[in-house]
């Protein structure tokens, strides 16, 4: 029902915005309608509904503009006779008259005065949810993500109708709203956009036989609403509607967190590359959309980076040595320019993937507490001036082996320990308030701090031997 409190926001919002004062069955039948089913092409397939009911020989895509018309009236002529079930009303049970289906979700048995025009809302709503990848959308209740929504039907029906893109599929609608709402909301968004830029920019994969809508990931879109509101909670209602209707509930979702991820890669690596690397460093961010809700938020933890747990407790032999590109025998001038070119983009891709894991872990680290941003990579050049203190390898060894493999902090400290020993005069002073901060830190920012620690290191290696 969450739907309905959606449409009813909505559509308080078109009112005030637009100086109507349409009912919810009026602007179903004059706005919502003609967008979404008065077309060969359907921007929202709702099962079982009036609108996907054929009678023999009839396909939506045929159907004349008077059999459309019927469809509609056999809406209002199943909502103004009481049905509401989920073919009737976005985000209902799938039936009433006896023991609720699979595919009914959220199911309650408290009494609810259900009038007619909350059916229609339902449905305006139905039309407002965010498409995200894993399966799942989002409902946010905000009048201004609301609207700005809207303005993205007009576009997705200008697609649809255009004859130059007739493979363009149809009924995407809520896959759809989350590309455009993180187009909308990017920096460097500009009106004067067209199909073609939109799919440089990944909204849409082509092929031979169809243009689909490609499904944003969260935290992308997650960043890029930041922008709009740098400062903002807004919560969230994740849901699937579909074969079996799923619910996870409402979540706050922390958009100033994001900003200070933002905020940490333009100091750590420049504003120019921090703006650069955004779309790349984006893409990294944010776990499955179920596990980011086990959390309870969505917020900074939820945006841990992808791949990053396969560095907790080891592969301490961790490398990041810049490629050196030679043309071999015999190789062409073009055959070397293209290997290089790839070497090098793969060099640039582990670069942002460091960028980014570093960003991460410094921001939780670092969360509601001052702490230099720059410490761990100072630690990380001081082990490098110990190492190279010895032409034997027990200070590696040492090192990598115990030092940075630790999982918790006993075998660290047992190792700083073992370690400060032989550290030259002039960074003893770090070790010692290295090894206080380890003690004082919790076993959860000691998980952060080795990894982080652990990539610092390897990134110090790379630079020394460039």
């Amino acid at each position: 029902m969450i739907a309905i409190t959606v449409g009813r926001t909505f559509l308080n919002a078109y009112n005030e915005r637009f100086e109507e004062n349409l009912s919810a069955k009026e602007f179903f039948d004059k706005v919502y309608f003609e967008y979404f089913f008065n077309h060969p092409k359907y921007m929202q397939w709702i099962t079982n509904s009036p609108f996907v009911q054929m009678k023999s020989g009839q396909k939506p895509h045929l159907l004349q503009p008077e059999e459309r018309i019927e469809k509609l009236a056999n809406l209002h002529q199943k909502i103004s006779g009481g049905e509401k079930d989920a073919s009737i009303a976005i985000g209902f049970p799938a039936a009433e008259e006896k023991e609720f289906a699979t595919t009914s979700g959220l199911v309650t048995d408290i009494e609810f005065q259900i009038e007619e025009e909350d059916l229609y809302l339902s449905w305006i709503g139905g039309g407002l949810g965010i498409g995200v990848a894993g399966g799942y959308s989002v409902f946010f209740n905000e009048p201004e993500i609301l609207i700005k929504l809207y303005e993205g039907w007009k576009i997705y029906r200008k697609y649809l109708n255009d004859p130059t893109l007739q493979n363009l599929k149809g009924n995407q609608i809520n896959t759809w709203n989350g590309q455009w709402l993180n187009f909308a909301y990017r920096k460097r968004f500009r009106e004067d956009f067209d199909f073609a830029r939109l799919h440089a920019q990944n909204v849409f994969s082509v092929n031979d036989k169809v243009i689909e809508v490609n499904t944003i990931n969260w935290s992308e879109l997650f960043f890029n609403i930041s922008n709009k509101f740098p400062a903002h909670t807004f919560s969230g209602y994740v849901y699937s509607l579909g074969q079996t209707n799923k619910t996870l509930g409402f979540y706050p979702f922390y958009f100033s967190q994001a900003r200070k991820i933002t905020d940490y890669y333009k100091v750590l690596f420049g504003e120019q590359v921090a703006l650069n690397d955004r779309q790349a460093y984006e893409s990294l961010f944010g776990l499955h959309i179920k596990r980011a809700c086990e959390l309870g938020s969505i917020g900074l933890q939820a945006l841990e980076p992808k791949y990053l747990r396969k560095y907790y407790g080891k592969d301490s032999n961790l490398k990041m040595t810049k490629p050196r590109v030679a043309q071999k025998k015999g190789e062409s001038e073009e055959d070397y320019e293209v290997r290089k070119s790839s070497v090098e983009q793969k060099d640039y891709e582990n670069l942002i993937t460091f960028r980014t894991y570093k960003t991460w872990l410094l921001a939780m680290i670092t969360k509601n507490k001052e702490e230099s941003l720059n410490y761990t990579a100072e630690v990380a050049k001081a082990l490098h001036e110990y190492r190279e203190g010895s032409i034997k390898t027990d200070r590696k060894n040492l090192i990598q082996s115990e030092l940075l493999a630790a999982k918790n902090k006993k075998p660290f400290l047992d190792a700083l320990t073992t370690l400060i020993k032989d550290v030259h005069e002039s960074n003893l002073e770090m070790f010692k308030n290295l090894r206080d901060k380890v003690h004082l830190m919790s076993a959860e920012d000691f998980g952060y701090f080795v990894v982080l620690l652990k990539f610092d290191y390897a990134y110090a290696e790379r630079e020394r031997n460039l």
